[in-house]
């Protein structure tokens, strides 16, 4: 059996150890919250990929005529490559996946008398330099959106739990009603305080359910963008 074969039956066995998307897989599973941390970060990494990417790109083609720019090219396609590693690994780490055993040969030994230029030339794969400048831009735009997407949800369901303790606090302290004009007035709905309020808390706990099953699909979409099941 080669080094794929055993891989893909190790990811194969990780899927089926994951969790199903019961309620209870979601809400006391530490990777549900290794997952946040993750996206959370998403957005600052993705804007520190994308800056390095560019830049490095923009620098070795401007610096090209005076030679300087082909030993950077060089440089920049391995800050890529360990770019995409280092994502790769962290993601196999948060979803409990095997760890690859097999990868893409991209640091030759260079042979005796070559110089380091040379080695670098002769290691460079230019497929592989293309797909990791896609995945990196692919990276900073899916940053942006999944960091997006799950604060969002996660503010509304935090908001609408905590939003009784907001409303008895603001109360006590500057008599400020902020249940005062609420959406059941309009409706003429005469509902007590604490009718509401259980009333938010039940809707802020049903979002939160939500945020964090969708919190798992995006890291499993993440997974499959940056080819994380590929040895």
């Amino acid at each position: 059996m080669n080094p794929k074969e055993v891989f893909d039956m190790n990811a194969t066995e990780a899927n089926a150890n994951m969790p199903t998307g019961k309620a209870n897989g979601v809400l006391f599973n530490p990777k549900t919250y290794a997952s946040i941390l993750y996206l959370l970060l998403s957005l600052p990494l993705g804007i520190i990929y994308f800056t390095v990417a560019i830049t490095g790109l923009a620098l070795s083609i401007g610096l090209t005529p005076i030679f300087i720019g082909i030993p950077l090219f060089f440089g920049v396609a391995k800050i890529l490559n360990g770019i995409v590693n280092f994502e790769q690994s962290m993601l196999r780490q948060i979803l409990g996946l095997p760890t690859a055993t097999a990868s893409h040969a991209y640091n030759p030994q260079p042979e005796a008398g070559q110089n380091w230029l040379m080695s670098m030339v002769r290691g460079f794969d230019s497929g592989l330099f293309i797909r990791n400048l896609l995945l990196v831009l692919l990276r900073f735009v899916t940053g942006i959106l999944f960091f997006v997407i799950m604060v969002t949800l996660l503010s509304l369901g935090l908001g609408l739990i905590a939003l009784p303790v907001v409303h008895i606090i603001l109360m006590k302290e500057i008599q400020l009603d902020i249940l005062e004009d609420s959406v059941f007035s309009y409706f003429q709905i005469d509902w007590t305080y604490n009718q509401q309020y259980f009333l938010y808390v039940g809707v802020g706990l049903v979002f939160m359910w939500i945020a964090l099953h969708v919190v798992n699909g995006l890291m499993q979409i993440q997974r499959r963008l940056m080819y994380v099941d590929e040895p």
